[in-house]
């Protein structure tokens, strides 16, 4: 249910000539974050590439398929590491809103020869079932029975988890549960060498959450203080109860008189 509220009580309320004063300020730390990003993408890009001796084979509706026939003949290949184990009825949440952005991504990534799928360690047909509940149509592929997971660090063992600490997001640290979300990049050459270009997990998937970027631009924004983990709000899209609009309160009888007047 969809509590946010934009409460004007204690926030100021200005001159339009002081509104845009205080927005061209913020302008010019939003235009020294984008040259910020601007140089990080560049750096991204510099970072050097490992090689994927491993022969990784995956499960797919057309058959086994290995990691470098994955690209459909592209050259880069971008993976979201999807939250859903064996035996789990559905994709984790949080998974499935970032995954709720790809339909609408997939045929312009193509046009930059980008390649985007999701890939879980649950069976295929679990996958498909799940996937056609929610009316996807972006390719999704299995990892069971292969080392993609693990060697990742998105799927982690009982031992792992009992130690205290896992491998995830470049360190050691205590983690709740064996799935985890990321991203990670591939390019494949001419040969039909693959290469490991990237990787980033945690707060780094929002890159593909672009209802959080929309978010930010509004008064109440995310509007998950207080929460445990900041996503409880959060329900499979064919999971929410109907959003009702919210009505606006009446205006206070002579209130345009008086606002006229001022």
């Amino acid at each position: 249910m969809n509590t946010a509220t934009a409460d004007n009580t204690h926030h100021p309320v200005v001159s339009h000539e002081r509104w845009l004063a205080e927005r061209i300020k913020l302008l010019e730390r939003e235009k020294e974050l984008t040259r910020w990003n601007d140089q990080l993408a560049q750096e991204r890009r510099a970072l050097p590439w490992v090689r994927m001796d491993k022969d990784y084979v995956f499960e797919t509706p057309m058959g086994p398929r290995r990691l470098a026939d994955l690209f459909d003949g592209r050259r880069q290949l971008l993976v979201q590491h999807f939250m859903f184990a064996p035996g789990w009825e559905q994709g984790c949440k949080s998974c499935s809103f970032m995954a709720d952005h790809h339909d609408g991504m997939t045929a312009h990534l193509a046009q930059r020869d980008v390649t985007l799928l999701a890939v879980s360690c649950a069976p295929l047909a679990d996958i498909e079932r799940f996937r056609q509940r929610m009316g996807w149509r972006f390719k999704w592929v299995s990892s069971q029975g292969s080392d993609f997971n693990r060697d990742f660090h998105v799927s982690f063992t009982p031992q792992e988890l009992a130690s205290g600490e896992v491998h995830y997001n470049y360190k050691l640290q205590p983690f709740p549960q064996a799935e985890a979300p990321g991203i990670s990049v591939f390019y494949r050459d001419d040969g039909g060498q693959v290469f490991h270009t990237y990787s980033r997990f945690g707060r780094g998937v929002e890159v593909m959450m672009g209802t959080y970027h929309l978010l930010d631009l509004t008064p109440v924004g995310r509007d998950e203080e207080g929460m445990a983990y900041g996503m409880e709000w959060l329900r499979h899209h064919d999971r929410y109860e109907p959003a009702a609009p919210v009505k606006a309160a009446p205006a206070a009888a002579g209130s345009a008189c008086c606002a006229a007047q001022a």
